[in-house]
């Protein structure tokens, strides 16, 4: 099933009838043409697609990180707000697992977050795993019980590797 996200960039190149566009090219028509958001939101949107890699950033301009050809868009599509929103607080969560997992470790051994966090950077570097692996394996190390974030790690490692 398709985002809500997919289908809106689907829209906005189809209606522009372009391969590229610039990040105002896609903010201003979602806020002051179509008034789907505000600017602000159509502002983080575009944000949240580049962070999801639905629109990849190359030589200053955005390109769609998949096939828009394969995405229907509905006849009368009008985003539902919630539903990106929901989209957007799961990101952060997701995002925040880090910081918690560094707090964790902090809280139980003393050391300073910077610390905690170039230990986590080298172990993503020297095992080539994304971040949130390596929190998970810096605070097993020092023994923390961070189980319950295995579930939002898993997650994020699987809309990360999606379409």
């Amino acid at each position: 099933m398709n985002s809500e996200a997919q289908i809106i960039i689907s829209f906005l190149f189809k209606r522009s009838g372009k391969d590229k566009l610039k990040e105002s090219e896609i903010y201003l028509p979602l806020s002051l043409e179509l008034g789907w958001f505000s600017t602000k939101e159509s502002k983080d949107f575009v944000t949240y697609t580049i962070q999801q890699k639905l629109l990849v950033k190359k030589d200053g301009v955005l390109i769609p990180g998949f096939d828009i050809e394969k995405i229907t868009v509905p006849v009368g599509f009008y985003p539902a707000e919630k539903s990106f929103a929901i989209e957007k607080t799961e990101l952060k969560e997701e995002k925040n697992v880090v910081d918690n997992i560094v707090q964790k470790i902090v809280s139980k051994t003393g050391k300073k977050s910077e610390e905690i966090l170039k230990i986590i950077k080298d172990v993503e570097i020297e095992k080539n795993i994304i971040s949130e692996v390596a929190a998970l394996f810096v605070a097993k190390n020092y023994n923390v019980d961070v189980d319950d974030y295995f579930d939002s790690v898993e997650k994020g490692i699987f809309r990360e590797n999606e379409g």
